[in-house]
């Protein structure tokens, strides 16, 4: 076992969750629930949320991860996620959360935009994926982040489907399973996704794989 390993492995205790997002918070504390830690999110401190000004999702969850861990004093674990959509060159991209001009977070708004700016697309070219990118940092400090990556393949719908889930969820066809992400039961959900399997290879660096 390397020596950042080791140091991972003896996390006990509280890690702050940067991330406002409460889906991607419970998602996160339902796949990290074997580690002997409490996720706590970002909302329970006094936290001012860093500016995600990254070209790439690793920059930006470094950048969270961070500013989390300088303003709690515990360590941190960022998650940097959005939709890359081969039609629009990549977009929204790391700008998933804010797609929808004016707004943050507003999944209405941005699931509108998606579908209207892609409603000339043909169904043979709708193709896209998800990424996540999990950053932990012990402290601000750390010179060794650990830095776990997923991507999980789909294809953008022409209209919601399904309840679950959170985010573009609704509008991404999983042709594996045949329903869209917002269709799936959660424990399937977090085996195949992004998330799910950015959480796998983050526990497998932490030595818990």
């Amino acid at each position: 076992m390397t020596e950042a390993v080791q140091e991972a492995s003896s996390l006990a205790g509280d890690i702050v969750v940067a991330s406002g997002n409460q889906g991607k918070v419970s998602e996160l504390a339902r796949l990290f629930g074997q580690l002997p830690v409490t996720l706590r999110p970002q909302s329970q401190f006094s936290v001012t949320p860093a500016e995600e000004t990254g070209l790439t999702f690793v920059e930006n969850a470094i950048l969270k991860a961070r500013a989390v861990a300088a303003q709690t004093g515990l360590p941190a674990l960022a998650d940097d996620s959005g939709l890359e959509v081969d039609a629009l060159l990549g977009a929204p991209g790391v700008r998933s959360a804010r797609y929808a001009e004016g707004s943050d977070g507003d999944d209405e708004a941005n699931k509108s935009k998606l579908l209207k700016t892609m409603k000339d697309v043909p169904d043979g070219a709708r193709q896209a994926r998800f990424h996540c990118v999990l950053v932990l940092l012990k402290h601000p400090e750390d010179p060794v982040p650990l830095i776990a990556q997923g991507r999980w393949e789909g294809i953008i719908l022409r209209e919601p489907r399904g309840e679950g889930g959170f985010g573009y969820d609704p509008l991404f066809f999983v042709p594996s399973h045949n329903v869209s992400a917002a269709e799936l039961e959660p424990a399937v959900k977090n085996a195949i996704s992004h998330r799910g399997l950015a959480a796998a290879d983050m526990l497998a660096l932490l030595g818990q794989g």
